[in-house]
């Protein structure tokens, strides 16, 4: 019976930031496949009423400011990749949601250019992870360990490298958000 049965993610609220030049599938296809496994996802802009661009065009309206986001309201985050992270890791109220996640042990999950910003929320000490190898300085200096693999999972940080790990970061979201 089609909507009878339980998926993995009943219940679950997620939090995605988007800006222009984000990464089309890095958003879109974590989007999709969470709602279809039963998560309420919420994308927060810098202004719930303009249209972003993906780095291919796809257009974005978020869903809320991330101004009026609470991190209380969700379960986890997810950061897609692209140039959008450059921008909204100067925003002292991302970087603010993006500590608060992670203080509360609740999922952060970032891809390809997504470790900018919980580098800026300062998070990363200790952790290991993966990401562009664009921005594996970056994680080095912030006192994680990179990890060239298509997945990463280490506590509650989720990690991949490309567009082309979105299957496994997905099933990374999924296996995080289910323990």
């Amino acid at each position: 019976m089609k909507g009878t049965e339980v998926k993995k993610l009943d219940g679950k609220k997620i939090l995605m930031f988007v800006d222009d030049t984000y990464e089309d599938l890095e958003l879109w296809y974590p989007k999709l496949r969470l709602i279809e496994e039963g998560a309420t996802v919420t994308v927060a802009g810098p202004d719930a009423h303009k249209i972003y661009e993906g780095k291919n065009g796809y257009p974005c309206k978020p869903d809320i400011s991330y101004r009026d986001v609470e991190e209380k309201d969700f379960d986890g985050l997810v950061i897609p990749g692209g140039f959008a992270p450059d921008k909204l890791r100067r925003i002292p109220k991302v970087l603010e949601l993006t500590k608060q996640f992670h203080d509360n042990r609740k999922m952060v999950a970032h891809i390809c250019h997504g470790g900018w910003i919980p580098i800026s929320a300062k998070i990363m000490k200790g952790y290991n992870c993966t990401s562009t190898p664009g921005i594996k300085d970056d994680i080095e200096n912030a006192g994680a360990t990179w990890i060239d693999a298509s997945l990463v999972i280490d506590r509650n940080m989720v990690s991949s490298r490309r567009p082309d790990d979105l299957p496994d970061f997905c099933q990374g979201i999924i296996e995080v958000m289910t323990k």
